[in-house]
């Protein structure tokens, strides 16, 4: 996942300790639930590449979800966060090839919906804001479903995704199952996520208990946010694993959702949907069907 040789751990926490999101998320060295589906991605990261394998190009158009697109639909612009390391959204070698999941997602959507997609790339947190105003048709960023984003947004869900810890491989922390246990840290996550918000509501936590407070320090490149936990200015990365629903991102009361969700649908029945999991090393996060803006999951 990281451009450097420093190995890194990941360890995780229940989710329900730290926010209202009820999954409970598999401890370090616990059942493998993504299984097989490690291959590709681990094959690539043995050489520091990103996974190429071609997933996409045998889509074919879906014309029932089709005819759900708006009249006179013929391509959409999506907006993109770049500067992720695998599965998230990176460049090739040539500097102009997007590669990652969310593409991957995006595009085979847009073959079954027989559309053409322009792919922006954009800030993680100007993209949200950005789709009222209509310069973006919708987002591919792994965004998590919020009862509060919901309020302004609609989402199409594509997959499922959590909160977990990294660390490097000579830390001391062996499995977080506290927030108490980051006390006194540096907890690295990106700008404007729902793993932002989630630390700082509950820095009270070390207060509480006498104990100082952990940092939360932010990014808006996912790249930052590795590079500062292998050159020792973080202790700690606050990440995703399998748990929360995440989706296509569009503005509030969008036409294009019923599309969306047929297109997540067909992928799921005809394979594809899996081949791109297994792609990214990422099986434990599949969903069993697309959702239009789902409430978030509660305990």
């Amino acid at each position: 996942m990281s451009t450097s040789s420093r190995p890194r751990r990941r360890i995780f926490i229940p989710f329900a300790l730290i926010t209202s999101a009820a999954v409970l998320l598999t401890a370090c060295g616990s059942g493998d639930s993504e299984g097989a589906g490690k291959s590709d991605a681990q094959a690539a990261a043995k050489t520091g590449g990103i996974p190429t394998a071609d997933v996409v190009s045998a889509v074919r158009k879906n014309e029932a979800a089709a005819k759900l697109l708006p009249s006179g639909t013929r391509s959409l612009t999506v907006a993109i966060s770049v500067g992720g390391t695998p599965p998230g959204t990176s460049y090739l070698d040539d500097g102009k090839t997007l590669a990652g999941q969310d593409v991957d997602f995006a595009n085979a959507v847009g073959k079954v919906l027989g559309i053409k997609l322009k792919t922006e790339s954009a800030s993680f947190e100007a993209i949200l804001p950005a789709l009222d105003s209509g310069k973006y048709d919708f987002g591919a960023s792994n965004f998590g479903v919020t009862d509060e984003r919901r309020k302004t947004i609609d989402f199409v869900t594509y997959i499922n995704d959590g909160q977990g810890f990294a660390t490097r491989k000579d830390s001391k922390l062996q499995k977080i199952t506290d927030l108490k246990q980051l006390c006194g840290l540096n907890v690295a996550t990106g700008a404007g996520t729902t793993f932002e918000a989630t630390l700082e509501e509950n820095k009270k936590v070390c207060t509480d208990a006498g104990k100082k407070a952990y940092k939360v320090q932010t990014y808006n490149e996912s790249g930052a946010i590795w590079s500062s936990l292998q050159q020792g200015r973080s202790d700690i990365v606050m990440s995703t694993i399998n748990g929360l629903r995440y989706g296509f991102a569009f503005k509030k009361g969008t036409k294009l959702a019923p599309a969306f969700q047929a297109a997540v649908n067909e992928l799921i029945a005809d394979g594809t949907y899996q081949k791109i999991l297994k792609k990214w090393g990422t099986t434990g996060s599949a969903i069993e069907k697309s959702q239009v803006s789902p409430p978030e999951l509660k305990d």
